[in-house]
């Protein structure tokens, strides 16, 4: 083979492989780039478990944890909350004020005022859509889809909301055990 044609078929190739190299990391660009707050509020948080909540067989949520294993009563933490299926955000928020009330830490006052909150927060979710919830030391952050929706500056609602999930006297122990669970 002359070597002009070998030098065109290679650098042919080459370019192909670049085209192909240059594609395929483009094509992981949006699975890189999916969750860039996500990314930013968990930052400094090592990521811990995950693991899906059922009512009654249905699938609702998948839930992923943030935070220090050994420090689970401190805050920073973050708990991302992709949905299923669809929910009415104040059904949300009635749920969530049952959960914190069955764990016996709350006052009603605090409930109802919590309760209110929360439904002014929370929106109508939809499958796949992310409510993410960054418990801090001065209360939580709420953010939907990446987005910021609001927060409940109360430490002591805080602890409560996230308790929901962490506590040892959870609803979901299955999933609670999930969550805790340390990454391979």
């Amino acid at each position: 083979m002359p070597a002009p044609l070998m030098l065109s078929i290679s650098s042919w190739i080459m370019r192909r492989r670049d085209f192909v190299l240059g594609a395929a990391g483009l094509a992981l660009l949006p699975a890189a780039m999916a969750n860039p707050r996500l990314d930013s509020l968990t930052s400094g948080l090592p990521r811990l478990g995950s693991g899906e909540f059922r009512r009654w067989g249905f699938l609702v949520y998948e839930a992923t944890l943030w935070a220090k294993i050994n420090d689970l009563q401190n805050p920073p933490l973050a708990l991302a909350l992709t949905y299923k299926r669809n929910l009415d955000g104040a059904k949300i928020a009635d749920a969530s004020v049952t959960e914190i009330r069955n764990l016996n830490i709350a006052t009603e006052a605090q409930l109802k005022a919590w309760g209110e909150r929360m439904t002014q927060i929370f929106p109508d979710v939809k499958a796949e859509d992310c409510i993410v919830g960054l418990h801090l030391p001065s209360g939580a952050k709420f953010f939907f889809n990446d987005r910021f929706i609001g927060s409940i500056d109360d430490p002591a609602f805080a602890r409560a909301f996230f308790a929901i999930w962490l506590d040892t006297r959870t609803s979901a122990p299955e999933l609670r055990a999930l969550l805790l669970k340390r990454p391979a």
